[in-house]
Parts: structure tokens; C-alpha cells; sequence
């Protein structure tokens, strides 16, 4: 049965370095090193990083700012893959470079769902209900 990696379950190594490729990520993009079109025009947050527990694979999940098309955006980091691994090699020090896979984070999009539906007239009733009979 496979394993599903959560942020509570790592390593503080596997959090610490994920955290460096964060960092690293968010420089090279906030400065426009890639040399590509998309990416220099496009404000791109580097929301979280997971590292496999032997550090060669990165999952890398990003947000594009401003409404900016998530699907270009991502297309054009996968497109760069090869230039960021090597710079994340550089700046790590790491004996094996990570194996970037580059994602976008819907976990902003899941929140605002959550948030419509805590909002709808119904649910507000039935959670107004369960306070008023003594529930937590």
C-alpha cells in the first residue's frame, strides 16, 4: 500500500531542505533567470516544496499571482525544469540534484470552495442550530 507523504509525517531534514528549494525557486523566479517569455511576465509564488525522503525527488507547488493562466504558467516552469535543477544544484550543495516535478497548488482553490459552502444559508442555519442545542 502506498504511502501518502503529509508535512507532519517528514523528516525536520526533509523539511529543511525543502525549504531551501522553496527559497532558491521563489529568488530565480522573482528575478527573471529563466530567460523565458511566461515566466518573467508572471508573478509565481513557490507555495511549498515536498521532498522524497531521499531528497532526489521535489514536488514543487506553485500559484500564479494576479489571475494570471495557471496551465501556461505550469507548462512553461516544466519547460524550464532542466535551468532550475541546475541552479538548485548549484545553490544546495546536495551530492545528487533533485528531480524537480512542478505542480499547481490547489489548495488555495480548495479553501475558497470550503469557504462558499460554510457560507451558504444552510449550512450557516444547521451550524447556528448545533451551538444553540449545546454542541461544540
Amino acid at each position: 500500500m502506498a504511502k501518502h507523504s503529509r508535512p507532519e509525517d517528514q523528516s525536520v531534514r526533509l523539511l529543511k531542505v525543502g525549504e531551501r528549494v522553496r527559497h532558491i525557486l521563489s529568488e530565480l523566479l522573482a528575478r527573471g533567470e529563466a530567460h523565458d517569455d511566461v515566466l518573467s511576465a508572471s508573478n509565481i509564488a513557490v507555495t511549498e516544496v515536498r521532498m522524497s525522503p531521499d531528497l532526489r525527488n521535489a514536488k514543487v507547488y506553485v500559484k500564479p499571482l494576479l489571475g494570471e493562466d495557471e496551465a501556461t504558467v505550469v507548462k512553461a516552469l516544466r519547460t524550464n525544469t532542466a535551468f532550475f535543477q541546475r541552479e538548485v544544484a548549484q545553490r544546495l550543495g546536495l551530492k545528487f540534484a533533485p528531480k524537480l516535478q512542478f505542480r499547481a497548488d490547489e489548495s488555495f482553490d480548495e479553501a475558497s470552495r470550503i469557504d462558499q459552502l460554510l457560507d451558504d444559508p444552510k449550512v450557516r442555519r444547521d451550524l447556528e442550530g448545533d451551538l444553540e442545542d449545546g454542541g461544540e
